[in-house]
């Protein structure tokens, strides 16, 4: 008999989706352990490794919490998602650390969800192409972000590579051949350049065109104290126009309500 997929989770909480398309929608979170990058200005870094435990929110919107140690079974996982008592048309979102890592936890997160009527969403560094193959068919929604090699970089012990812009166009021909609803999301900070950004204007340009594209102001935290300035941000907006029909620029709101 296989033996049941373990995950090795962070947290499972209910908020508000705090950034991208489907900002302010009821959402549960599931957050898994470990990434293999490190982005200056990522305000999680407690999943870059394994995590020892997993917190488990009692109530929706308590910020009350029952920890259990890692790893974490289906059923304990599934028994938490029911607590937080999702509506019908709630999204379950599998985020991290980055989910791709463990794509036998992701398929369980899952297909629990959609026994329990939720829409699912991950959210992912977008360069586990492979990974995303072997869950595609139980995902209903893909935020992928874009990473920029001036304020990302892989981590340590990882094999080095000149940027990310190959393996993000290898998961976007996986996104574009499954015709999977998606977005691609790129952090714009201080170091962000014009150039940079328009070679991921012309990524998607010439492999999912129809993926729309959000420009998201850096939410200062870690190495990253400030956000680039109003005007650099809609000059930014007004040059990804002129290569793709679907760009939007979506400053991050879960702050607003406690969340992170």
């Amino acid at each position: 008999m296989p033996r049941e997929v373990e995950l090795n989770l962070v947290e499972l909480f209910w908020s508000a989706q705090g950034e991208g398309p489907h900002v302010g929608r009821s959402t549960v979170f599931v957050r898994f352990g470990g990434c293999d990058l490190r982005c200056g200005w990522c305000d999680s870094p407690e999943t870059w490794k394994a995590a020892p435990q997993c917190r488990f929110e009692v109530d929706p919107g308590s910020g009350e919490f029952e920890f259990e140690p890692n790893p974490i079974t289906p059923g304990r996982l599934r028994r938490g998602i029911e607590a937080l008592a999702p509506r019908l048309g709630t999204f379950l979102s599998l985020t991290g650390g980055e989910p791709l890592l463990q794509p036998r936890g992701v398929l369980a997160a899952a297909r629990i969800g959609h026994e329990l009527g939720l829409k699912v969403a991950i959210e992912t560094h977008g360069l586990a192409a492979e990974a995303l193959a072997q869950v595609i068919g139980d995902i209903d929604y893909v935020s992928m972000d874009w990473k920029l090699a001036s304020d990302v970089r892989r981590a340590e012990g990882e094999a080095e590579a000149s940027g990310f812009r190959a393996g993000h166009l290898a998961f976007l021909e996986k996104i574009r051949e499954s015709a999977l609803p998606a977005s691609v999301k790129v952090v714009i900070t201080q170091n962000s350049t014009a150039e940079e950004i328009a070679d991921v204007c012309r990524g998607i340009a010439a492999t999912a065109p129809e993926v729309p594209l959000i420009l998201q102001p850096v939410t200062p935290y870690g190495r990253v104290r400030e956000r680039p300035s109003a005007e650099t941000l809609l000059a930014h907006l007004r040059r990804c126009e002129e290569q793709l029909d679907d760009v939007r620029l979506i400053p991050q709101t879960h702050r607003v309500y406690g969340a992170l």
